[in-house]
């Protein structure tokens, strides 16, 4: 009797263990309120007029078209890393107003508006990226800034995020200046995951006549206290900042065997000219 309680036991455990291998779950940066408006990312988002990917387009949505969200789905459609909810939303195209479908993998995970210009965050696509230490291919999601004024796209910038086991939290934020010469504003965007030893990105971007200058990609993980990686920009107006440049300080921290740390540091200089920046 004991062996088949046992053997019961073990078929329930490989039909849950089959049964989570063939969810597909949602990533967190896709998580949207109802009844709250959201702006569109991804250009031409078709608009449906069921949540799946094979129902009827009624319409197509362009960047920075405002929605509300009416209803989130059950159904959640994963494409590469990218997982999302399908949402019921409600639009205006001049008087008309519409009701419908879209993947939420095509919505800003974080806007702002600033100066007359809307600033757009998002996700854009999956690709595939080498990865010369372990000589193998690892699937990378590609996010993107876009800066709007009024309806016509002024620039945007892509960048790296990691894969979708970072794509947890999302954070957008427009910073002043730094002090530096013609730099109008500073965009701030973070994709983070929620466990020890999971990656967090910090993308930042000037903004200056018109135009986004993106700077080198920062990136923070830690486990717990047993290691980090750390890293982090000063510019002029931070405490220890020199005036016409930018500041990269990375430290790192590890435990060994009889649980000493062990710590090193670096740093490395990025002149700016008003245009652009060099490594000093």
């Amino acid at each position: 009797m004991k062996s088949l309680i046992t053997g019961l036991f073990l078929m329930v455990l490989q039909f849950i263990s089959a049964q989570d291998d063939n969810m597909v779950y949602a990533d967190g940066v896709f998580g949207f309120e109802e009844n709250k408006t959201q702006k569109i990312f991804t250009d031409w988002t078709r608009v449906r007029k069921l949540p799946d990917v094979k129902s009827e387009i009624t319409d197509s949505l362009q960047t920075n078209q405002q929605v509300m969200i009416l209803k989130k789905e059950e159904s959640v459609l994963r494409l590469g890393e990218r997982g999302a909810n399908w949402y019921k939303i409600s639009y205006q195209k001049g008087e008309l107003v519409s009701e419908g479908y879209i993947w939420g993998g095509n919505l800003c995970i974080g806007y702002r508006n600033k100066n007359g210009y809307d600033f757009l965050f998002g996700l854009s696509k999956t690709v595939d990226r080498k990865n010369k230490d372990y000589n193998e291919t690892i699937k990378q999601n590609i996010a993107g800034i876009k800066v709007i004024e009024g309806t016509n796209l002024i620039d945007e910038v892509y960048f790296d995020t990691g894969s979708g086991e970072e794509l947890s939290y999302a954070t957008f934020t427009v910073e002043s200046g730094h002090k530096l010469q013609n730099v109008e504003l500073t965009l701030k965007a973070r994709v983070s995951g929620e466990a020890c030893g999971i990656a967090s990105y910090d993308q930042y971007v000037f903004f200056r006549n018109k135009k986004l200058v993106i700077l080198p990609q920062l990136m923070n993980v830690g486990d717990a206290d047993v290691y980090y990686h750390s890293e982090e920009f000063v510019f002029p107006n931070d405490k220890g900042g020199i005036p016409g440049a930018f500041i990269f300080k990375m430290e790192e921290m590890e435990k060994d065997d009889k649980d000493r740390e062990k710590k090193k540091r670096s740093s490395k200089t990025y002149l700016w000219n008003g245009d652009s920046y060099r490594l000093k």
